[in-house]
């Protein structure tokens, strides 16, 4: 382990189930640079690692640099020129890509364009996914964690919503192999839609989302959108209104996530922590402080002895996003931090008061709990008409890992303090009328999801339950 657990600096330890926790994290993450005026700031993730050094919280975990995904392992779920495309596109060439970054969804129109280094980071956030599943599969770690992770709108043959290789689907084909059930659970403001695409056809994942619905990107995620084929029943959608607080999120993500929990029995979770349903956020419109937010992580980690990889996502006021991630490590390594910031090196980032909760804004909830206990009868009535699962074992004759099977040494583990500290070494379901598509973020046309054109007469066309058919062909 990363040295021994010392006295408190910052923090008091107290009782935790999750005693082996990984953490992945290479220093050049945050030097990637989206452009000027665009939302999404790797920066973001220096910030969190500052606190989380800070706070001396790197001391509790093993802290691992991941390997860079390669070509090949992206192309388990992505398209072979969707990836080429990616590899050879940089701000210098695009006029020769012109008609691919169209087809592609990138470029100065999109909201993914193409800048210094975009394969590289899509590399760096890939491969500490795969590694975590790899170690969780391992059963080396209770908990991994990658808050460079997360990005769950890219498709099989599409960027989107800032998002260019979905790093969340690999680390499910990769758990996959090693368990019959995995269990996906989104609490980003926006609905978890490339995700639940990809396995919309399976009932061997599970897709459960908390979002902003309505005219808000991406459009997707009611609650009538619940799988296809052998599948129907498995993406599971709670479409959610402005003004989201920490009584009313706990109010619906209680019951529903314990309702999922016992139907089907996952063999791991994966967690994406999207930070932008925080008060405050930049595109958000959500109301939740950081312990509104992380009581779900605490739900899930400390209720059920379940494999669990925890990923960003979304968060786009990035002083906040640092806070919330920093509190939620906190929070799976069973610590109660201080609410006043230590000093670091963005200490300055978040004054006025240097604390580490936020207070909730002053915006409206315009979820009333009739509302609420409404939505939350719709989820459960279709969750129980799955049958419940069995419980989860092992898969004993699986497929080969996307990477070669591996010990925990074989990842790079920084043991060095003044390194870790310093922070610079760590190098639907109903048929739809036919009709536009249209990106409420930017206006312009979007392609459909699964569920924006699923017909439930063309499930008795096709019994093929194929998980490779499922996972991989949809875009």
């Amino acid at each position: 382990r990363c040295g021994s657990r010392p006295p408190s600096l910052s923090s008091t330890t107290m009782p935790t189930r999750r005693s082996r926790v990984a953490y992945f994290y290479d220093g050049d993450m945050g030097h990637f640079y989206y452009g000027p005026g665009h939302p999404m700031k790797p920066h973001r993730l220096k910030l969190t690692h500052h606190l989380l050094t800070s706070y001396g919280l790197y001391r509790q975990m093993d802290v691992y640099r991941p390997h860079l995904a390669g070509s090949r392992e992206m192309m388990e779920f992505h398209a072979e020129d969707y990836i080429d495309f990616l590899q050879r596109v940089s701000p210098e060439n695009v006029r020769p890509f012109a008609s691919q970054m169209q087809r592609f969804n990138v470029g100065e129109q999109t909201d993914c364009p193409v800048y210094d280094g975009m394969f590289e980071f899509c590399q760096m956030y890939t491969g500490a996914s795969v590694d975590g599943a790899v170690m969780l599969n391992q059963r080396a770690v209770d908990v991994a964690i990658n808050w460079s992770g997360g990005l769950h709108h890219a498709k099989k043959s599409e960027a989107s919503g800032f998002c260019y290789v979905n790093d969340i689907v690999l680390a499910i084909l990769e758990l996959l192999k090693f368990h019959q059930r995995v269990l996906y659970v989104d609490i980003d403001i926006h609905h978890g839609d490339g995700v639940e695409e990809a396995f919309y056809c399976t009932e061997r994942v599970m897709t459960v989302s908390f979002h902003k619905f309505g005219d808000f990107f991406p459009g997707t995620g009611d609650v009538v959108d619940v799988g296809a084929k052998t599948g129907k029943g498995y993406a599971v959608n709670v479409p959610l209104k402005e003004g989201m607080n920490d009584d009313s999120y706990e109010h619906i993500f209680k019951p529903i996530m314990a309702k999922v929990m016992d139907v089907f029995q996952p063999g791991a979770i994966v967690l994406q922590c999207g930070a932008d349903s925080l008060a405050g956020d930049r595109l958000g419109c959500f109301n939740l402080t950081l312990k509104g937010h992380g009581a779900c992580v605490d739900f899930l980690s400390t209720k059920y002895a379940v494999p669990l990889l925890v990923l960003g996502g979304g968060g786009y006021t990035i002083r906040n996003v640092a806070r919330c991630w920093a509190y939620e490590t906190s929070v799976l390594l069973g610590v109660d931090l201080k609410d006043e910031l230590p000093y670091n090196a963005y200490y300055e980032y978040y004054a006025p008061d240097f604390t580490l909760h936020l207070r909730p804004g002053t915006l409206e909830n315009a979820n009333s709990i009739s509302d609420l206990n409404n939505l939350r009868d719709k989820v459960l009535q279709n969750l129980n008409s799955l049958v419940r699962a069995p419980p989860s074992v092992q898969i004993h004759d699986r497929p080969p890992a996307l990477r070669d099977p591996v010990d925990a040494a074989s990842l790079q583990k920084d043991k060095d303090e003044d390194t870790l500290a310093g922070l610079e070494g760590l190098s639907g379901r109903n048929k739809k009328k036919k009709q536009r598509h249209l990106d409420p973020k930017t206006g312009t046309e979007r392609r459909p999801h699964l569920a924006d054109v699923w017909n439930d007469d063309d499930d008795d066309d096709d019994d093929s339950d194929d998980l490779d058919d499922s996972a991989r062909s949809h875009h």
